[in-house]
């Protein structure tokens, strides 16, 4: 689900507010990052659950109308098709899922049920939902083609759920399109015959990532001294305090990646952190961030300071 460029993103986040020098005690700050991290599941579980709530509150609400003094023939026998759908059933009787809910107590919606009853209505009043209900029986695909379409186009851009996300925690702003993603992906690739484990995936892809993201958060604060000489030296004809903050943290990562990562090639390296400029920073930044990048990997290749490991990696 995390991927390296977000993981770059984290541990810039966390650099960024760290304050204090390369001699003093971050495993605070570690510790941080590794929690900014793991949260991310967190908000994957809040988002995946809302499909389950939604189904539950479809229910709720035929029953409601079942049980009302003057019930019409349709209240009496509604079409189920909508709280019958196979993937959201996939989704309810997930026991990983469930397990992974209730440990991680993701308990959000039972406090904030008004939030479930907003998307309901969006989807319930959408042109989706309408098309999709005009008939009482389908099948798994059709049943999944509608999910994918209702997460995409209504709860995923929903702006109160955004809102409410920014409210409850401010780092998971940065995890939601990678979240939003990872769900959307999960749908698609859902088969009538997917295990439970389907819809837990694993945050790291392996170990090497988790290490990526200790070692590159530690390697960049042990070693700012002579970081920041690599770029005061390219940057002789330049103000400091011109300088973005976020972009000195980002040109220390992208040479600390350069000279310590031997398994990562020179072009991906300078390519993520121009990306994550774009987005992080001001609008000449990757510029900026690119010339300077380009000194520095011309110096080293010239006195072979670039130790890259295997074909390709230039």
């Amino acid at each position: 689900m995390l991927n390296r460029r977000h993981i770059r993103v984290k541990v810039m986040q966390t650099i960024y507010a760290f304050k204090g020098g390369e001699s003093d005690d971050f495993s605070t700050n570690q510790k941080f990052l590794l929690f900014s991290i793991d949260n991310m599941y967190n908000l994957y579980l809040l988002i995946i659950s809302i499909l389950i709530e939604i189904q539950k509150r479809a229910e709720s609400d035929i029953e409601k109308k079942q049980k009302k003094h003057l019930a019409t023939a349709e209240d009496k026998n509604p079409n189920r098709k909508f709280i019958n759908n196979e993937l959201l059933k996939k989704l309810k009787d997930n026991f990983n899922l469930e397990d992974d809910i209730q440990t991680h107590q993701i308990n959000n919606w039972e406090l904030d049920q008004e939030y479930i009853d907003v998307l309901f209505k969006a989807i319930v009043s959408s042109d989706l939902y309408k098309d999709y209900m005009q008939t009482r029986v389908s099948d798994f695909k059709e049943d999944k083609d509608f999910i994918v379409d209702i997460f995409k186009d209504i709860i995923a851009p929903n702006e109160k759920l955004y809102d409410y996300i920014e409210d409850k925690n401010l780092t998971w702003l940065d995890d939601l399109p990678t979240v939003n993603t990872t769900i959307l992906k999960l749908l698609r690739k859902a088969k009538a015959t997917s295990i439970d484990s389907h819809f837990t995936p694993k945050l790291y892809k392996d170990l090497e990532d988790k290490q990526f993201a200790i070692e590159l958060f530690k390697k960049t604060l042990l070693n700012r001294t002579a970081l920041n000489n690599e770029i005061e030296s390219k940057t002789k004809n330049w103000d400091s305090d011109r300088i973005a903050n976020v972009d000195y943290v980002l040109l220390q990562m992208a040479i600390c990646e350069l000279k310590n990562f031997s398994s990562i090639p020179v072009k991906v390296t300078i390519n993520e952190y121009l990306e994550i400029a774009k987005e992080y920073s001001t609008p000449k930044s990757s510029i900026f961030i690119n010339g300077i990048l380009d000194k520095l990997v011309k110096e080293y290749e010239s006195n072979n300071a670039l130790n890259k490991i295997g074909r390709g990696l230039m």
